[in-house]
């Protein structure tokens, strides 16, 4: 997949942004780093709303609620466990751009982020003006992500084919990933049994595995950090 990169911290970078009113979300369970990376943007995104959730379910109702410009999303939160969350949140919400801020930066991790739809990545450890100038990249409708992690060899052959799955089998597929049964996964989706056992056999042919049970173990460390 073709994707346009930024290099990180380019010497001719000009911050643009600070002006307009943007609403702009930071999902993260450490208070601290919200705290910081909101201090961060604050001193440079003067207008802008800052909000801030602490699991997936306080980021799901401020997307319902708010027109959020961007989202700067931790993969591990309370219920979201590795790429579950930027996966369920890329299907219910794929016009909001999703910064992914992880604390490690494997380039597997930097690729499944980028496979799954986000538009761009951020170490917990990068500085201020990184941050800056991703936020500023992707608002401008750019992608940041490192070029040397893309062009590395693909740690993860089953990200890539995720984006094959319709929204109802990525549901079921991160279903299947938390250890639910056909009948639990019928039971809260309000589907019955057959219907769910398609999808299941729909999902297994998309990203060619054998069974459930390889189904199961490679959507388990797909969600691992």
């Amino acid at each position: 997949m073709e994707r346009a990169v930024v290099s990180l911290a380019p010497d001719s970078f000009i911050l643009m942004g600070a002006a307009v009113n943007y609403q702009l979300l930071i999902a993260d369970d450490h208070p601290l780093y919200r705290d910081a990376l909101a201090t961060t943007l604050s001193s440079h995104f003067h207008n802008s709303s800052l909000l801030q959730s602490e699991d997936l379910d306080s980021t799901l109702a401020y997307l319902n609620e708010s027109d959020v410009d961007l989202l700067l999303l931790d993969l591990n939160m309370p219920g979201s466990e590795g790429f579950s969350g930027l996966a369920r949140i890329r299907n219910d919400f794929p016009a909001v751009p999703v910064v992914v801020v992880s604390g490690s930066d494997r380039h597997g991790v930097i690729q499944q982020a980028a496979s799954l739809g986000a538009s761009g990545f951020l170490s917990k450890t990068a500085r201020p003006d990184e941050i800056l100038q991703c936020i500023e990249s992707v608002l401008a409708g750019e992608q940041w992500f490192s070029a040397e992690a893309l062009a590395a060899e693909s740690e993860s052959a089953l990200a890539e084919k995720i984006g094959q799955l319709t929204p109802q089998q990525l549901k079921i597929f991160q279903m299947i990933a938390q250890g639910m049964l056909n009948k639990q996964i019928a039971y809260d989706l309000d589907i019955t049994e057959p219907t769910v056992k398609s999808h299941v056999t729909a999902i297994l042919r998309k990203l060619e595995l054998r069974d459930r049970k390889q189904l199961i173990r490679e959507a388990q460390a797909l969600i691992q950090i």
